[in-house]
This record gives C-alpha cells, structure tokens and sequence, in this order.
C-alpha cells in the first residue's frame, strides 16, 4: 500500500516551485502557507458549505492563487515530484468540500485569479476563465448584450470550473441544454504541466471534462462558450401554496405531470420548506417571453394553480437571473459578489424521478419536513424535458436525459452553532433518501454529479481503486458512460495524480 506523503514535503514543494519559476519573486505572493497571516483568510475566502471550515478540517500545506496558466504548470509538476496532492477550487461549492479539502497532504490550487470573460457578441461565444463565477458570466454576457444568455447556475456564486465539468443546469436549460452541452473548447493543465485546447487535449479527453468532473483529469483554466438567444424581456413569477389551506400538496402532485412536458420556454421549478409552523409549497418560473402569453399559457396546462397577470413581472434576462437566487433585481452588480451570503452546515441528496411520485409519498415527505431535524431543510425540483430529452445520455458524460421527469434534491441545512449536533441532521438526511427509494430511478439510483454525496461511495484514500469500487458511486453520476471516462482517465493520467474521494480511477498496469 502507498503511503501518505509527510507534511515536511511543503518545503522541498516550495524549493521546487523556487526552481521551476524563471521569477521566483513574481509569484511569492501568491502563495499562502500557515506561517502567512492571509493563510486562513484566503482558504476561507470560498467555502460555501461550513461543515468544512472547522478546526478539525484537514487544512492545505500551501495555497497558490495562480495569476496565470504557466503558474499552474510549474504547481503540478512540483506536486508530483513532492508526493503533494492537488485540490482545484473555482467557487467552493463542493458539496462534500473535495475541492479545498484533503485527508493526504495536500495543495489547494484557488483559481480566483482567474476569473476573466471575453464576450465575442458577432460570434455569440465567449472565453470564460475557470475562476469565475455564473454571476461574473452572467453580468459580462448582458454588459455586451441584453438579448444573449447562457444556462449558468441559479446561485451565482457557483463558480464555473466546476459547474460546466459537472454538466450544469440553469433556468434555460430546457430550452437549450446543460452549460456544458454548450462548451465549444476548453483550456487544462494535465498531469505534465502541458497546457492544452480541445484541439491539443483531442476528442476524448474534451468529451470527458464536460460532465465527467474536471479535478479527475487536471486543472481546467477557461472555457469557450457558445452564447444563446434570450428575449428582450422574460416574465417571472414566484407563488406560494401552503400545504395545509391552499392545496399545496395537490398542486405539488400535479406539477409533476405539467412542468417537464411544457413549452421549452417554460421552466417551474418547486421548492418546498418549513415555514414557521406550515409546509409551503413554492413555484418559480422564469419564462422566455411576455406575461400575457405566460398567464394563456399557464391557464391552459395548469389551470389549477390559479396563476393570474399580478402574479408575474416583466423584466430584463440579467434580472430574472437575481429574482431567481431571490435577490433584489438591482443592482445587477450584485452578480459580481464572490460570496454567499448566509453560508451554513449543509448536507445534500440528489435523486431523479422517472415516475410521478405518488401523492401518499408527498404526503410523507411532509411529515418528514416537520421533524425538528428538518426545519431549515427544502426539497428542490427542477423540471427536465424539452431540450433534455433530445440529447443522448452518451453525448456527454452527463447521462440524466430522456425519461427523466425532473431532478429532485433535499438540501438539509444547520447553523455552525450547531456543528456538535451535526450527525443528527446528516442522519435525517440518510433517513429521507432511504424514504425515496421506491419512488426515485433505480438501477442504477441516478444521482447529479455536482451535488456531490460521499455517502454513496468514495475511492480509497491511498492506494489503487478498483473499477468495481468506484462503479458503486459512479454508475449513479455517470450510468454507462463511467466506462469511457475510465479508459480516457487511464489513457490521460494513469498514474492517478489528479484524485480524490470520487475521481475517475485509472485502470490498474498489467
């Protein structure tokens, strides 16, 4: 069995990284090490899950903020030659914290430096930076044109490394595809420190890290987007129906039936959550087009939810991408704030639904909302169909296409004031997900690669991982297509450099 490598390696890291440099000084003050005053400022900087941000979280030796792609290169090769692992982190929101946390000695590699956008308006693409973040994307877009749009995340803190490798949806996705059915080329650091485009990286690879997670395969520094057409103005609406007098668990039901089936234009999205004493049920949409035709439309296929013209607002794309993460609709510069606000404990579960769930099993959903462990818990429904369904699972390694009526999550926070009761509130979790099971997919049990969740199966820490181990998690991200991402893993890096808890294995030499 491997060994792990000894914290003593930071300094042979740091002589390394003092040769590999042609000028050392120019980058000294972009590395952080315990010793440096900014240390804890900076690895705090982006954590958006505070579960992560104890004293007991393993910490990094070191944590470089490159200011460019060379940096990187010079990173990964002394890593390699050190025994450091590499952690890459565009926005921090791993929902398990692999991209800032390590239970080997370890490097954090922070790409806020890189955060930069070219906005191409006549060729409708850009090059985004993988530092950035949706809300800096979507702010860039709009800066140049207000009829250009692309499916970047509802929070706009998410940062887009991750979000575009993980396939990422946003509210135009039914219209349009995930963020990374629209990535035309794509820049990464591989395993040598060579820094390649999809012409360089060839096919494969570029297949693999538009879905099949980025960290498995190296350091992605910018992607090339394609831009899509947005109207003028879009209509929003946001309603709440409580469950106990305003038929909310009915109108929940029938939503099921409605939203993946309606016009591509359409997105309703459900989230349900305690408030106070009663379980409200709310539907936010954003829809490309105006109010009058949305109200028509609405009143056609789901009459029952009583959707009136005071119900909606018009307004700009750029806006409804705030209204949508609840914000206010201006200032739009709210976009560019790296930082969450109100960030907490959480714990996540994903699952996709291929049959309506029964009412009964929504009826117990909501006796589960109203256990104490579950009073700042939501449930989240994002509608599939429309675009979704007319792209092959194998087109990308995202595979949640065709059949599948929406993705529903259980996002089940807690305050740091409560960190001691943590294992309470991640066991109501645990609790709910086996709930689901008859009413979820199976077979496998499909699960979103970027609401990461550890308890379905993690690689060994040190030594190798068979393909069958990692199948147990990974089937559930990948279905089929785990079985390309491990020959392009075995091809790119085979020695297993670029790891961690759900990283693509390689297949073992013979």
């Amino acid at each position: 069995m491997e060994t792990p490598p000894s914290a003593s390696n930071v300094s042979s890291f740091l002589e390394c990284l003092s040769q590999e440099c042609e000028n050392y000084s120019s980058i000294t003050n972009i590395i952080y090490t315990p010793s440096n005053p900014s240390f804890e400022t900076v690895l705090d900087s982006s954590i958006q899950n505070s579960r992560f941000a104890s004293e007991s979280t393993p910490k990094p030796q070191v944590t470089i903020t490159p200011k460019n792609e060379a940096q990187i290169s010079s990173v990964i090769r002394c890593a390699k030659k050190t025994g450091l692992e590499i952690r890459t982190r565009s926005g921090g929101h791993d929902m398990e914290g692999l991209s800032f946390v390590s239970k080997i000695p370890f490097v954090i590699v922070d790409l806020v430096n890189l955060s930069k956008v070219t906005i191409e308006v006549e060729e409708k693409t850009a090059w985004v930076e993988a530092g950035a973040t949706t809300g800096i994307v979507h702010y860039n877009i709009a800066a140049k044109s207000p009829t250009l749009g692309f499916p970047g995340a509802i929070a706009p803190t998410v940062g887009v490394g991750g979000h575009y490798s993980g396939g990422g949806y946003g509210l135009i996705f039914r219209k349009y595809g995930l963020a990374a059915d629209n990535v035309i080329d794509a820049r990464i650091v591989n395993v040598n420190g060579d820094i390649l485009d999809r012409e360089s990286m060839g096919e494969d690879l570029f297949w693999a890290i538009k879905g099949g997670g980025g960290a498995s395969f190296g350091v992605i520094t910018a992607w090339k987007i394609k831009l899509l057409d947005v109207p003028e103005t879009v209509t929003v609406f946001s309603i709440n129906r409580s469950v106990e007098e305003q038929n909310g668990v009915d109108l929940w039901h029938h939503w099921q039936y409605v939203a993946p089936q309606a016009d591509k234009d359409l997105f309703v999205g459900v989230i349900v959550l305690r408030v106070e004493t009663t379980v409200q049920v709310n539907f936010f949409s954003v829809f490309l087009g105006g109010a009058d035709r949305l109200v028509s439309y609405m009143q056609e296929i789901f009459p029952e939810l009583g959707l009136v013209r005071e119900d909606c607002t018009e307004m700009s794309w750029i806006q409804s991408t705030l209204f949508s993460n609840q914000m206010p609709i201006d200032p739009l510069e709210a976009l560019l704030n790296r930082t969450a606000t109100g960030v907490r404990q959480l714990k996540a579960k994903s699952d996709y639904v291929r049959n309506p769930v029964p009412i009964t099993a929504i009826e117990g959903m909501v006796t589960m909302l109203r256990e104490p462990e579950a009073n700042a818990t939501m449930y989240y429904m994002v509608p599939y169909g429309g675009r979704m369904n007319e792209i092959s699972e194998s087109e990308t390694p995202f595979p949640h296409r065709a059949g599948a009526l929406y993705k529903l999550a259980s996002l089940t926070y807690w305050e740091d004031s409560e960190a001691a009761d943590s294992d309470k509130y991640i066991s109501w979790s645990r609790r709910y997900y086996e709930y689901m099971t008859p009413y979820v997919s199976s077979s496998p049990r499909e699960a979103y690669l970027n609401y990461r969740d550890l308890d379905i199966g993690v690689n060994n820490v040190v030594g190798e991982t068979s393909y069958e181990q990692a199948s147990v998690w990974a089937k559930p991200y990948y279905k089929d297509n785990f079985d390309r991402l491990v020959r392009v893993k075995t091809a790119v890096d085979p020695d297993n450099f670029f790891r961690n808890e759900q990283s693509i294995p390689p297949l073992p030499c013979v």
